[in-house]
């Protein structure tokens, strides 16, 4: 059984100062049945794994280099060093406001994996995609490109973001939601096998809250999921982590 996940992206938000709530979700990820994963900006990442231990830690993005002269980025190595497990690659924002390709994306989970750390591999579509009715080929085109061969369910978790579903509020109908999730299932399967492509969780990442996460939870191949703005409070992000436990 693929155990569930509420992976919360903090974004460019966080200070020392918001460690209080982080203290308030580890008494909830401690009772809970899923797993808490908090992905933050590197400068709290060492902060919230020591004063945090139920939860678990990842960062925003890595750089697919070791080092070098790279001013400004920062290695899988480092955040393994900082003290996270996992790393958000190829998420819509970090495609569009800094032109990052599934080639790009692919180097960089090939660099996660090298490191030790496990990969949240985003993939989604625009609206003008989804109104063209070409959601599942840009699905499937992301996919096949930004995964490299080694995945396993250990090492890979992929995290389904509608793109105009995001910060907006609008978010897909379940029998939508339910279509893609069951299309990347079957991806994965076919590619990689059905025991490796079972094992993989796959995360709904579009304006999740505690309003509409009941609905999201039960469906189809929904392990979990990425949630932006709800991450940032323990009162909206803890009842998501116990509807999910």
């Amino acid at each position: 059984m693929r155990r569930k996940m509420a992976a919360g992206n903090w974004k460019m938000n966080g200070l020392s100062a918001n460690l209080a709530e982080v203290a308030a979700m580890n008494d909830a990820a401690k009772e809970s049945d899923c797993d808490v994963l908090l992905c933050v900006p590197a400068t709290l990442i060492s902060a919230i794994d020591d004063a945090a231990p139920d939860v678990v830690t990842g960062a925003q993005d890595c750089h697919q280099n070791v080092s070098g002269a790279h001013t400004g980025e920062i290695s899988a190595e480092m955040i393994c060093d900082a003290g996270a497990e996992y790393v958000i690659l190829g998420h819509s924002e970090r495609r569009a406001d800094n032109g990052e390709t599934d080639k790009c994306v692919h180097e960089k989970t090939n660099a996660a994996w090298a490191a030790g750390l496990k990969a949240i591999v985003c993939v989604g579509e625009t609206l003008d995609q989804r109104k063209s009715q070409n959601t599942l080929d840009i699905i499937g085109g992301q996919l096949a490109t930004s995964i490299p061969d080694l995945a396993t369910g250990e090492n890979l978790v992929v995290a389904y973001e509608p793109v105009w579903a995001i910060g907006t509020g609008l978010t897909p109908t379940t029998d939508q939601i339910g279509e893609v999730h069951d299309f990347i299932r079957m991806r994965l399967e076919r590619r990689f096998g059905e025991g490796v492509g079972r094992s993989v969780r796959i995360l709904y990442g579009g304006s999740m809250n505690p309003k509409n996460v009941s609905e999201i939870a039960v469906v189809s191949n929904v392990d979990g999921g990425l949630v932006g703005g709800a991450s940032l409070r323990a009162t909206d992000f803890i009842p998501i982590i116990k509807t999910l436990s």
